[in-house]
């Protein structure tokens, strides 16, 4: 059974949502105040938070920035309105995983939980096998553990993070332009954030990379996109 967080001012669809979790088999677990939900995520132990973009207290796009500070690497799915598309680039940026604009389906939502639960378990639809593991000088990839080092450094990454790292390395010397990268990391409906695949990628690099000026893992194809090293 999933932990949900939902964190989410307005209390009907607060309410709404918990009823769908429940009935579909998970624990939820409701926050109407962007302070309070804040703590309850840094403190207790969620499998996924539904976090609303504008609350009370703190904002869901502060919440979502400072939880991914704290290596709080719970998914995040962020609720918006229509007129807050700046606010959902600047949302899956900082850090969030999916986002779904309100008014929304909630059958639509159950099926994105779903998806986010199965890419945070390990268990996405992804380019690979799952018990893949990945070596070469200076870097180890083990898919099935989830385990990343680089230098012989234990790395702690997202699960975006993390699949934009397995697609790349499992396929050495491929570019894969922003569009590629959004539509098989991210899936369709991210299309038209390609600078969201920049941010992550920079994240990538700040963690794997000695020095992120000259990378030696992600490098970039100048005009296209980006790629793994190929040996």
């Amino acid at each position: 059974m999933s932990k949900i967080l939902i964190i989410e001012d307005d209390r009907d669809i607060a309410e709404l949502i918990s009823i769908h979790m429940k009935d579909n088999g998970h624990d939820a677990e409701m926050v109407h105040d962007g302070k309070e939900g804040f703590i309850r995520a840094v403190e207790r132990v969620h499998d996924l938070v539904i976090l609303d973009l504008k609350l009370p207290g703190m904002d869901g796009l502060e919440i979502c920035r400072k939880l991914r500070m704290e290596k709080i690497d719970t998914p995040i799915i962020m609720l918006t309105s229509k007129s807050e598309e700046i606010d959902k680039v600047l949302g899956l940026e900082i850090g969030a995983d999916d986002y779904m604009t309100k008014p929304f389906s909630l059958r639509e939502l159950v099926a994105r939980v779903k998806t986010v639960l199965r890419r945070g378990s390990g268990q996405a639809v992804t380019h690979h096998a799952s018990d893949q593991v990945i070596e070469c000088e200076n870097f180890y990839l083990d898919v099935s553990k989830r385990i990343v080092r680089s230098y012989d450094n234990q790395l702690e990454l997202s699960p975006k993070e993390f699949d934009l790292l397995v697609l790349l390395a499992s396929n050495p010397g491929k570019t894969y332009s922003r569009s590629d990268l959004l539509n098989q990391v991210w899936g369709v409906d991210f299309e038209g954030f390609e600078h969201t695949v920049n941010s992550h990628i920079n994240r990538l690099r700040s963690k794997l990379e000695k020095n992120m000026n000259e990378p030696e893992f992600i490098l970039t194809t100048w005009g296209v996109g980006y790629k793994f090293k190929d040996d």
